[in-house]
């Protein structure tokens, strides 16, 4: 045997091996739930001390685009879903994360939401995925260049809420 064909073999059988016997828990399988094509979103809620508006729009479709792009299922309306993902951003939190030291003010701010979720298969009711205390957070810079505001703080917390949720999306893995 050359060494060529040697080396070769060398590389292919544990990878050969691996794919074959489901080694580290790999899988070509997909990781969300068969039998499922389509979602309804319906656009999430704002809890009772939550006062800025227009967050659980972004939320909203964040979600929806995440969905659409990431997972295999359709979003369609409620009366010709599978499955039904509803929400509620139950806090908005800001802090500050640096100051400016010339002048004291806040350059930097963490804005976070914490929500809380449900997504629910239509046809036997069913709770296929549930969080009720998910928190995760955005960052906005104030001052110059860029003058960013709560708009982009909130923009960048609900793209991050729209990856949390579709990875909840995806089949429990077991063992």
């Amino acid at each position: 045997m050359t060494k060529q064909i040697r080396a070769i073999l060398l590389l292919i059988v544990p990878v050969a091996a691996a794919v074959l016997g489901g080694c580290g828990g790999y899988t070509l399988n997909s990781p969300y739930r068969q039998g499922i094509s389509t979602v309804a979103v319906d656009m999430f809620g704002r809890g009772k001390n939550v006062y800025r508006r227009e967050v659980e729009t972004q939320a909203t479709e964040a979600i929806v685009k995440r969905i659409e792009q990431d997972t295999p299922y359709k979003v369609t309306v409620k009366a010709r879903a599978d499955t039904l993902l509803t929400g509620t951003i139950e806090n908005i939190e800001q802090r500050v994360l640096s100051f400016n030291p010339d002048t004291g003010k806040a350059r930097e701010l963490e804005l976070t939401l914490t929500v809380s979720f449900t997504w629910t298969d239509l046809r036997n009711g069913k709770t296929l995925a549930e969080n009720k205390d998910l928190r995760v957070s955005g960052a906005y810079v104030l001052q110059e260049p860029l003058s960013e505001d709560f708009f982009q703080g909130s923009e960048d917390a609900a793209n991050r809420l729209a990856e949390r949720v579709v990875e909840q999306m995806e089949t429990p893995m077991t063992k």
